[in-house]
C-alpha cells in the first residue's frame, strides 16, 4: 500500500478515535489527516477532504453532491456507522465514489439499548425519577414484559439481535420484513407477520429498519392507530422511520403507554420540541451503539473498510 494515499478523518464525532489502537492502524495505511471538530460549513468539509483518495465520515456530516463535485480524487467514503442516509448514494454513483458502512458489529449493542429503553418506559423511571426529584412520591402501575408480545420490525443485524434479548426475557416474538421465510423465521425463533397484524398484536413494537424511500414515515397515524392504547413504541433505527407529528398527536391523546426514541427526524433534538412534553417519552440522543466497546467495534469495523479497499478487494459497498 503507498504510504502517500490520503486518508482523512473528517471528524471525531462522536469521539472514538483517540486512544484507540484502530487509529495506528489506519495510521500505517496512507497519510492521515485527522480532524476533531465538525466542519462548520461545506466550504470547510470540501477544504479538509481536498486531495483525499478515501475519507472516514461520522453520519453528523452529511454528503451532497456539492461536495463529491469538488473533491476528483476522492474514491471511497468510510462511515464509521451502519446508517447511509447522511450521504447522497446517489450522487456518490454518479461520480464514482464508493461508499462502505459498517453493518452487524455493534448489533448487540444496540439492541441492548433498546431493550433498555423498552424497560424505562414499561418502569417508569424516568418520569418517577424526575417526580423524586420534584419530592413526589409516585407509584404508578409499572408493565411485567414477561408473556407480553414484542414485535420486531425488521430482522437485519439488530432486529436479530432484539429478537433474542425478547426472548430471554420471556416474550413472545412477532417481526416483520420485506422478505420473510420460514428457514428465517426458524432461525430466529420468530413468527413472521404482516406489518398491520405485528402493530395490533404488540405490546411492545421496536424499529430496526434502515431508512429508505419504502420505510420513509412507515409508522404513521394509521399504524400508530392500529396499536394497543397500551403499547410501546421504540426506535433505534432512524427517525424518518416514524412520522413525527403523527406520533405527538397519538400520545396527546394517551393512545400509547409511551416511547423509548433514540432517534428523531430532527437531530439534535431542539429545546422545546413537542417530544418533549411528555413524561411518558424516554429519549436518548442517538447513542445507542455509543459505549466504549460499540465504538471500538465501528472503529475496527471502519479501518478494516479502508485496508481491504487499499488491498483492491473492497468490502462492505453500500
Amino acid at each position: 500500500m503507498a504510504a502517500d494515499r490520503r486518508i482523512v478523518v473528517i471528524a471525531n464525532r462522536p469521539p472514538q478515535w483517540l486512544g484507540s489502537p484502530q487509529l495506528e492502524r489506519l495510521r500505517g495505511l496512507g497519510d492521515l489527516a485527522f480532524y476533531d471538530d465538525v466542519p462548520g460549513d461545506l466550504g470547510e468539509q470540501i477544504e479538509r477532504a481536498m486531495g483525499a483518495e478515501v475519507v472516514i465520515t461520522p453520519v453528523i456530516v452529511r454528503w451532497t453532491d456539492d461536495a463529491f463535485a469538488a473533491l476528483p480524487d476522492l474514491r471511497l467514503i468510510c462511515l464509521v456507522a451502519i446508517g447511509t442516509d447522511s450521504i447522497d448514494l446517489a450522487a456518490a454513483r454518479r461520480r464514482g465514489v464508493l461508499v462502505a458502512n459498517v453493518p452487524g458489529r455493534t448489533a448487540g449493542v444496540v439492541a441492548e439499548h433498546a431493550l433498555a429503553l423498552v424497560l424505562s418506559v414499561a418502569r417508569r423511571t424516568a418520569e418517577e425519577t424526575a417526580a423524586i426529584r420534584q419530592g413526589e412520591w409516585r407509584q404508578g402501575r409499572n408493565v411485567f414484559l414477561r408473556g407480553k408480545t414484542l414485535g420486531v420490525v425488521g430482522t437485519g443485524h439488530s432486529g436479530t439481535q432484539m429478537a433474542r434479548l425478547g426472548r430471554a426475557v420471556g416474550m413472545d416474538v412477532i417481526a416483520w420484513t420485506f422478505n420473510p421465510s420460514l428457514e428465517r423465521a426458524r432461525e430466529l425463533g420468530v413468527r413472521f407477520v404482516e406489518l398491520d397484524e405485528l402493530l395490533a398484536e404488540a405490546d411492545v413494537v421496536s424499529l430496526h429498519v434502515r431508512l429508505s424511500d419504502a420505510t420513509r414515515h412507515l409508522i404513521g397515524e394509521r399504524e400508530l392507530g392500529l396499536m394497543k392504547r397500551d403499547a410501546i413504541l421504540v426506535n433505534v433505527a432512524r427517525g424518518g422511520v416514524v412520522d413525527t407529528d403523527a406520533l405527538v398527536r397519538t400520545l396527546e391523546a394517551g393512545r400509547l403507554m409511551g416511547a423509548g426514541l433514540d432517534v428523531f427526524e430532527q437531530e439534535p433534538l431542539p429545546l422545546g420540541h413537542p417530544l418533549l412534553r411528555f413524561e411518558n417519552v424516554v429519549a436518548t440522543p442517538h447513542a445507542a451503539d455509543n459505549t466504549p466497546e460499540g465504538m471500538e467495534f465501528l472503529n475496527e469495523g471502519t479501518v478494516d473498510n479502508v485496508g481491504a479497499y487499499l488491498s483492491g478487494a473492497p468490502t462492505n459497498l453500500v
